[in-house]
């Protein structure tokens, strides 16, 4: 049985987990244990204007409980895992006396922070705009074939089932002559090695996971994410990185009369089992040498 006393103050704590798993709950319980700050590490709860859709903490928990990087994105803005790393350095300069318990879902953000990131120059709008227009005219796997026959190792490295994965190392490619995985091992040295951190993954089994999956999506209707999506509406764009969140091409398809209330709902659940299979994936494969703890014994830390 884990046990929260075993932290040390001032040594960081990182906790990643697919969607669902309660790890928020059990960085707010060593958060509170150590005097530290709860740190946002998922990708789309920095935005703004999705607080109930993405399970970002409630008001209440936020001010009970220093909390830091949730929120404060607009949801009309690009970011990237290089801008999260950036300002997470900077939090860390900042308040130096704080215990960070980082806590998230996106496992590149993770990687990034313990292993470091390429410092990969930014793709041009022109080449974005052409790797959006191949996937709308022949799909994304236009662009996997592609990277198959011109970097063999970047497409080996990357999750090829993740569209936004494949395109990225398209268009670096494209961009700057240089394969993802060149770049990648390039990489400076990380702003929190491993080897500095408690580090723990939440296993979470599929047949436990579903229906708190499926419990959750409910729950967030009822407490406004549909309210969230109709404020969203007039500025949707689902080309936007902030509408990659889960539920929110679902609820817009409600909003416009394309699907019904139940359906949309349906859609979204089997859209958030489709990703906590794939963190479970990210994972499994980049975080072996994490602590890794059964959900249901994080669930019942108090």
């Amino acid at each position: 049985m884990f046990d929260p006393a075993t932290l040390t103050p001032g040594t960081p704590v990182l906790i990643a987990g697919p969607t669902a798993s309660g790890k928020s709950a059990m960085a707010a319980v060593i958060a509170r244990r150590l005097g530290g700050m709860v740190v946002n590490a998922d990708a789309l709860q920095v935005y703004d204007c999705w607080r109930v859709l993405t399970a970002r903490p409630t008001p209440a928990e936020e001010s009970a409980l220093p909390h830091r990087l949730y929120g404060h994105v607009s949801c009309d803005t690009a970011y990237s895992v290089g801008d999260w790393l950036r300002e997470l350095g900077t939090l860390l300069d900042r308040e130096p006396d704080r215990t960070p318990v980082i806590v998230g879902g996106t496992g590149l953000y993770f990687t990034a922070l313990t292993e470091g990131l390429a410092e990969i120059p930014p793709v041009p709008a022109e080449i974005r705009a052409r790797a959006e227009a191949r996937i709308a005219a022949a799909g994304i796997a236009s662009l996997r074939a592609e990277l198959a026959t011109r970097d063999p190792a970047t497409h080996d490295r990357i999750d090829r089932q993740n569209p936004v994965r494949v395109q990225r190392a398209w268009e670096v490619l494209e961009a700057t002559g240089r394969g993802l995985a060149a770049w990648q091992d390039g990489t400076g040295p990380p702003l929190l090695p491993l080897s500095r951190c408690r580090a723990f993954v939440l296993d979470a089994p599929k047949d436990w996971l579903t229906p708190r999956i499926a419990a959750r999506f409910g729950q967030m209707i009822a407490g406004g994410a549909l309210e969230e999506a109709r404020a969203r509406r007039p500025r949707w764009d689902p080309a936007q990185p902030s509408a990659r969140a889960i539920g929110a091409p679902e609820l817009m398809a409600y909003l416009d009369g394309e699907m019904r209330l139940e359906e949309a709902e349906a859609a979204a659940v089997v859209a958030t089992r489709q990703y906590a299979k794939r963190q479970r994936s990210w994972f499994r494969a980049k975080m072996k040498d994490w602590t890794w703890l059964p959900a249901q014994e994080a669930a019942a830390l108090r």
